[in-house]
């Protein structure tokens, strides 16, 4: 008991100097705040849909408080912006009577919902949050957010031949299902944006014919970004990808890049005499799941890449199918159990299909891995199983069957002296995994160079950029030619 005059004296001495602490505020006007951001930069949104938050701190690195006496937009209550200070909504576009104490900080918390354009072309928007301190000093943070007219679409049965606009995006909600007997055009230029758990159900047929500088894009319609290095349109199942049923016949895909899809392509067994699916010069990246899968149907791609999937880059099962000039390159980032570049099967769960023919020339077929190429066929009296390799730079196991194996350059680990040779991801000019940025156009010293059969060359004679195969020593296999920069 002695010792509670001690003990009370040492609080109210405590209590005296809290107080004084959270009670000496500044009017200096040389005093002025931090921000970590001085600008707030929306990515191109689409029209009338609502952006993520967006975050930034304030911080008073001095011994003094500061107070805020008034935050505001500029274009107050009109502004296209919502704010929210230290909790507090900015109402009609302002608030008052924020409290910074020494060296402390609060949050500030930026969404927009850009309004209709008008305009087929993205428009820009500015606006100024403004902080007025009690001192009279004003500090600003800059909003900026582009804005994209779309056409939104909920839950479509395209039921007769239809042609879709190449204006401005289409936002797909609730699925785009084509019906039987009915083709659906997407033009040159066309943007097709899924939403989460959207895809596209093809029971009929699908003609999508894009060029080289205006091609046809399907992807999710997420345009922000997950980290400020990584946009969610470089991140896989944004959207649910294109389902061919059994009854869909004669698809044409050209010039059409697909990605970040659950599944890319998914092909029904159909009858073996209709052409199911034609693809040239065409991307299927960065996918959740597979990135095609051709069961028993028939199929022909040209000059395509097909890359970095969870899945199987490519899986055949049973059909008739011929790869000229393609790259399949598996090396997805995400997670380290992706499935394998290229798999070959005539059965699964016991239920056989007629492999009837798989040719791949002039391919590229590689990954991470020391073997991304798989084959579960069972050949018999019963079935047949026709497959070929011919001119193609292949990771995998090196095969004494010079009948399906002819003319191949094995992706083996460098076993020279020198150690030149390159290997995997290193034939490629750009692996930045980082920000997944990919470019499998070959490495100057890449083995891939001037490997390829001319045999295509009347055919085929710039690569998937356009590039021309007839200006060095030779083709090179896959859809890219290395180009002298």
């Amino acid at each position: 008991m002695k010792h509670q005059p001690f003990i009370l004296l040492l609080l109210l001495v405590s209590g005296m100097f809290s107080c004084s602490d959270s009670d000496t505020w500044t009017t200096d006007r040389s005093v002025q705040l931090s921000f970590s951001r001085d600008t707030v930069a929306f990515d191109t949104l689409i029209s009338t849909v609502s952006s993520s938050t967006e975050k930034f701190v304030i911080y008073n690195r001095y011994k003094d408080g500061v107070r805020i006496q008034r935050a505001s937009l500029l274009a107050g209550a009109s502004s296209i912006f919502r704010v929210n200070v230290d909790g507090q909504d900015l109402h009609e576009g302002e608030g008052a009577d924020f409290e910074l104490p020494r060296r402390d900080s609060l949050i500030v918390c930026v969404e927009v919902t850009p309004p209709e354009t008008g305009k087929d072309t993205p428009v820009g928007y500015e606006d100024d949050l403004q902080f007025q301190l009690e001192s009279g000093v004003v500090q600003r943070v800059h909003l900026t957010v582009g804005a994209q007219d779309a056409f939104i679409l909920r839950g479509m049965v395209v039921c007769a031949d239809t042609t879709f606009s190449n204006r401005k995006p289409i936002v797909i909600h609730d699925s785009l299902v084509v019906a039987a007997d009915a083709t659906l055009t997407l033009p040159e230029g066309t943007t097709l944006m899924f939403h989460d758990g959207a895809g596209m159900d093809v029971h009929g047929r699908v003609v999508a014919t894009g060029t080289l500088e205006n091609p046809v894009t399907l992807r999710g319609d997420r345009t922000d970004h997950m980290f400020d290095y990584l946009p969610y349109d470089n991140t896989p199942s944004r959207w649910e990808g294109i389902h061919l049923y059994s009854t869909s016949k004669e698809n044409v895909f050209s010039y059409c890049d697909i990605h970040s899809a659950c599944y890319g392509i998914v092909c029904d067994s159909t009858e073996i005499d209709t052409h199911t699916l034609l693809m040239e010069n065409c991307i299927i990246h960065n996918i959740g799941g597979d990135g095609l899968r051709l069961d028993n149907v028939q199929s022909q791609f040209i000059n395509t890449q097909i890359s970095n999937t969870l899945g199987r880059c490519v899986y055949v099962y049973g059909g008739a199918c011929r790869f000229v000039h393609c790259t399949i390159a598996q090396f997805y980032p995400f997670d380290a159990s992706r499935g394998y570049a290229l798999s070959l099967s005539n059965e699964e769960n016991e239920v056989y299909r007629h492999l009837y023919y798989a040719y791949f020339q002039n391919c590229v077929i590689t990954g991470y891995g020391d073997d991304v190429i798989i084959g579960s066929i069972s050949e018999g009296q019963d079935y047949t199983c026709d497959y070929l390799f011919e001119n193609c730079f292949l990771n995998t196991v090196v095969s004494d069957d010079t009948l399906r194996f002819r003319h191949i350059v094995y992706d083996t680990d460098d076993d020279s002296p020198d150690h030149t040779v390159l290997v995997k991801e290193k034939n490629f000019v750009l692996f930045d995994t980082r920000n997944f940025l990919y470019d499998f156009t070959p490495d100057s010293l890449s083995r891939i160079r001037n490997m390829a059969s001319g045999e295509f060359l009347e055919q085929m004679p710039t690569d998937r950029l356009g590039r021309s195969r007839l200006e060095d020593e030779g083709p090179d296999v896959g859809c890219y030619e290395y180009v002298k920069p």
